[in-house]
């Protein structure tokens, strides 16, 4: 009686074991997943048999990229039923298993994303708590299980990130952490070898959009890139974070590069950003076709205000300057797309201002040193700003734009000290009317003196750019000087 007891209870553990197993198939769907070659992980996920935690993530994963990569609300339509689906099947798999809610916390953070590209903020939040106390708990209970701390890390540099206003809902909801936190468990994440290559990317785009970029994080993120030639999904970020940090030279050679063909995710946004670099760098015949192509492959929402944007300005500071033509284009942003991300945002407010008032001819200088500089061509934008001075400026606008410029650029030029009293400056002339000039000008002085380190200007200029109130970029500023002073 007790060897049948013994063998049955060896039975029912093997069965357990079965249901979070990374197969050598499973891997390799893994591996192609990480690189946009989802139809070919697709057809290995279809060959694998039995109820596997790890096929339900992955293809919960497949599911994701195509969701996020095409910005289709039809099949976002079409998919969304199946989260529901997903979690109920990890729910009856072995609740014993460290694996169990690792999976069903990546599940919800997978549709998570895919909610916030789609405007369901709302929903994404609860996706995001509920996640967050599943990997809190399997913390607890399975301390050293290192795929934990990939997600959980994450959440929370986010936690940490939020502005003070808000620290008190993150409290209540029962969500704690900070970035120091975060960043020490994303980097024990990075000793699993599940999860390692994810682990990396995630650090080094925290490092890019919540924290400070250096040097080093380039030269990591260019080996990381060169060891993987044939991730797609490695160059295109590769691309956005050093375009995001003012290296756009760098971000084309990484899209020059990148691996192309039939086996890979189509990636559409790819044209959108290749339009932004030549306008930045004013190849303004070929960032147009860029646009153009941007917008006849993509079937989204995003991005759409900011195309038509970015084509009135390939029009407006065209050597031919039609500007009946590019106010057209500019018209259009009002009735295209819709206002999730930032730069839709942006290209919303600059053409409902256009449209009403119009701009001052100052505008278009301003402008291209804007872009120059914003893509780390300061050679091109100082060239703009050179015959200008602060009284050629009769907006105050203008002046603190003029001043912002001119401290970016000397600041992108490693000559801190000149840069200093332009964001002085701008940041007092944005202060009495909360323009965004002020805002980044507070928050690059912040860096500046992090870097002298000077801890109480720091910190009094991190502070202060959280003081604006209302401004287009106040997300990202937000989160930069949060993680700013928490660094301190």
């Amino acid at each position: 009686m007790l060897r049948i007891l013994f063998l049955f209870l060896l039975t029912i553990s093997a069965a357990h074991a079965q249901d979070f197993t990374w197969t050598p198939g499973l891997q390799r769907a893994y591996a192609d997943l990480q690189k946009l070659k989802v139809q070919s992980a697709k057809q290995l996920l279809a060959a694998e048999t039995g109820q596997n935690g790890i096929r339900i993530f992955l293809d919960d994963y497949a599911d994701m990229l195509l969701l996020v990569t095409s910005d289709d609300d039809q099949t976002f339509a079409t998919l969304s039923d199946r989260e529901d689906d997903r979690l109920d099947a990890l729910k009856k798999l072995d609740d014993s298993s460290p694996w169990q809610r690792v999976l069903l916390a990546e599940v919800r953070l997978h549709w998570a994303f895919s909610k916030l590209k789609f405007g369901k903020e709302l929903s994404a939040s609860w996706d995001v708590i509920r996640a967050y106390k599943l990997l809190s708990e399997n913390q607890k209970l399975f301390p050293s299980f290192l795929p934990t701390y990939k997600s959980l890390g994450t959440l929370h540099i986010m936690i940490g990130s939020v502005p003070d206003n808000y620290v008190w809902v993150a409290n209540l909801l029962g969500l704690h952490g900070n970035i120091k936190q975060g960043q020490q468990e994303l980097l024990r994440a990075q000793q699993d070898s599940s999860f390692r290559l994810e682990a990396q990317l995630i650090d080094l785009m925290v490092r890019a959009y919540v924290l400070k970029f250096s040097d080093r994080d380039g030269q990591t993120l260019q080996r990381l890139i060169s060891e993987n030639a044939d991730n797609l999904l490695l160059h295109f970020f590769g691309a956005t974070i050093e375009q995001k940090n003012g290296h756009s030279e760098q971000a084309l050679a990484y899209l020059t590069k990148r691996p192309t063909g039939p086996a890979y995710l189509p990636l559409p946004v790819i044209d959108n950003i290749l339009g932004d670099i030549y306008l930045q760098k004013s190849e303004y015949s070929t960032a147009t076709a860029h646009f153009r192509q941007f917008l006849v492959s993509y079937k989204g929402q995003n991005f759409l205000k900011d195309s038509y944007y970015k084509l009135f300005l390939c029009q407006w500071l065209g050597p031919t300057q039609i500007d009946a033509q590019a106010r057209l284009l500019l018209q259009k942003v009002l009735t295209v797309g819709r206002t999730t991300v930032e730069s839709d945002k942006a290209a919303q407010k600059f053409a409902e201002a256009y449209l009403k008032k119009g701009v001052s001819p100052n505008q278009k200088v301003l402008m291209r040193a804007r872009l120059a500089s914003d893509g780390g061509f300061t050679d091109s934008a100082l060239a703009y700003l050179r015959p200008y001075s602060d009284s050629k400026f009769s907006l105050t606008t203008e002046k603190a734009e003029y001043n912002y410029r001119l401290g970016r650029i000397y600041q992108r030029r490693n000559d801190p000290d000149t840069a200093i009293p332009y964001l002085i400056q701008a940041l007092a002339l944005s202060e009495p009317d909360q323009l965004s000039f002020g805002a980044t000008a507070a928050l690059q002085l912040g860096y500046i003196y992090q870097q002298k380190n000077d801890r109480a200007r720091a910190r009094s200029f991190f502070q202060k750019a959280l003081s604006f109130k209302h401004h287009e970029y106040k997300n990202s500023v937000d989160n930069k000087a949060r993680a700013g002073l928490s660094s301190l």
